[in-house]
């Protein structure tokens, strides 16, 4: 298992910057093995993610594991406010269509 994040370096809003650290900090407190790819690296990173999470317009961050979609970052704080991240990130992703 290894947690995916498609994140951007190139952010627009210090609150999408926050957002994803808190996400990389998350995930190395709990020792999930993960794995970010930077959607500013390539511009086919961009349509890639949002094939594989069904949205034409969806924006990062988004968090896979493995090939299973999780959430965005509003799923992942609803996780964190249910004290269910780790269930978030290993067992309680959706399986993506």
């Amino acid at each position: 298992m290894v947690v995916i994040v498609y994140f951007t370096s190139i952010t627009t809003t210090t609150e999408l910057d926050k957002n994803q650290i808190r996400i990389r900090n998350t995930l190395e407190a709990f020792k999930i093995p993960h794995k970010f790819v930077d959607l500013a690296a390539d511009a086919s990173l961009l349509e890639e993610m949002r094939n594989k999470v069904g949205n034409r317009k969806a924006m990062a961050p988004q968090i896979f594991n493995d090939d299973k979609y999780c959430g965005d970052f509003a799923a992942f704080e609803e996780a964190m406010e249910s004290e269910k991240v780790e269930e978030f990130f290993k067992s309680g992703c959706q399986q993506n269509k």
